[in-house]
């Protein structure tokens, strides 16, 4: 089988870091009080929020397999109800599986109900859990007719693909662009192109700078939604050009964070009628002191690597090309700012991003805001944990949008 470049899973932020390393630089910090050590640590903390994670360690094990089910070893991840992936041999294999059907805690493995396998073999080993389901394009995954195009940007053509509506018209009037997380790829929004299909809109995905399909920036780092969303406004100039008159834009984690940048920034943000956001990073210095919490990291230490992020003098230190002033991310004290009808679902069992802030939001812009709340999923899995009330929600939200002209600028 021809090898193929895969996408991983995203990773944490802060619990992405060696914990030995974390833990000792931060104790070292505080014993010692130097401010050289509070110095490096909050280098380093800031380098590694910002820096894309190309390889991810495998995280679970497939114990046993049969042609019907799939046993693998509990962890917080697999035990959860609904249908997932898993990665294997760094990418090359792929296995889809769904509801459980024997747990033994006993034993610390979990027997589930396999699906498939997309890509090369399953086999007892090492491998990477997700919650993509579907590893590949549309027209591998779904059966759908997929164009890849190429986006042009201000930092070159931007691989992605074009999902036309039903009746096979490629430039049809409603649009969908659809936005993918940190350390994800274009798969993870796979799972909506079929929902939007049915809708009628043609499905743009996009690449951004610094996925491993796409041109990099100049620093190679990510700028946490503020560089990024001047890619996911590349791409609503690209479906206005091929006749694009009302665009959705769709966005999972960090993709959220880059939807509502764009939607405030863009100049093309009159052709969006709508938003559409899954476990949305809201507010960055939220996410980053959560994940602070849960590594102990002292607080004053997560602040001053967030300091060094948006201080002009210090970026040379942490490599980024522009300062990333994080407080422009908080979208709850930006809210007057939005004039969007948003659907918003997330989680409150959403371990990595918190939806404390998502609720606050919807409580800032009620009259903009619907909000739709899981419980049970973890991030982003909210449609593996019910698909069918996730299509339902969207198919509702999508229907709604049709009555409706884009959103203008008021005078």
């Amino acid at each position: 089988m021809t090898r193929r470049h895969r996408p991983e899973p995203r990773a944490g932020l802060l619990r992405s870091y060696p914990r030995l390393v974390v833990a000792t630089a931060a104790t070292a910090v505080l014993a010692v009080g130097a401010a050289t050590g509070w110095l490096s640590a909050a280098i380093y903390l800031a380098k590694k929020v910002v820096t894309p994670e190309r390889r991810r360690p495998d995280d679970t094990e497939v114990v046993a397999f049969d042609d019907h089910s799939i046993t693998l070893a509990r962890t917080a991840e697999t035990v959860v109800p609904g249908k997932y992936g898993l990665f294997l041999d760094g990418g090359e294999s792929h296995v889809r599986f769904g509801r459980v059907l024997a747990d033994d805690p006993g034993r610390g493995t979990i027997t589930r109900r396999l699906h498939g396998v997309d890509l090369g073999t399953l086999h007892v080993g090492p491998a990477r859990f997700h919650s993509y389901y579907y590893p590949t394009s549309p027209r591998e995954a779904l059966g759908l007719v997929t164009h890849d195009v190429d986006v042009p940007s201000d930092i070159g053509p931007l691989p992605s693909w074009l999902v036309p509506p039903p009746d096979g018209v490629t430039e049809g009037t409603r649009w969908a662009v659809l936005v993918h997380g940190r350390g994800a790829g274009r798969e993870e929004t796979v799972r909506a192109v079929a929902t939007l299909h049915r809708a009628g809109l043609t499905c743009l995905t996009p690449s951004y700078r610094n996925d491993l399909v796409a041109p990099a920036s100049s620093d190679g780092l990510y700028g946490l939604g503020l560089s990024e969303w001047r890619d996911v406004d590349a791409a609503i100039a690209y479906a206005v050009t091929h006749g694009a008159t009302d665009v959705l834009l769709a966005g999972w984690s960090m993709g959220g964070a880059i939807v509502l940048q764009t939607v405030i920034n863009s100049e093309h943000a009159d052709h969006v009628s709508q938003v559409l956001l899954d476990g949305p990073v809201v507010d960055w210095p939220d996410v980053l002191h959560h994940h602070a919490r849960a590594m102990r990291v002292p607080g004053q230490l997560t602040v001053l690597s967030m300091r060094l992020l948006g201080v002009p003098s210090a970026r040379h230190l942490v490599g980024v090309e522009s300062v990333l002033d994080l407080s422009a991310t908080d979208v709850v004290a930006r809210a007057d700012e939005l004039r969007h009808p948003i659907l918003l679902i997330h989680s409150l069992d959403d371990e990595f991003v918190p939806a404390a802030r998502s609720l606050d939001l919807a409580a800032a812009r009620p009259d903009l805001v619907r909000l739709e709340t899981w419980r049970v999923a973890r991030h982003c899995k909210e449609w593996n944990v019910d698909q069918e009330r996730w299509e339902r929600v969207v198919a509702d939200f999508v229907t709604q949008g049709a009555r409706h002209t884009p959103a203008k600028v008021q005078p």
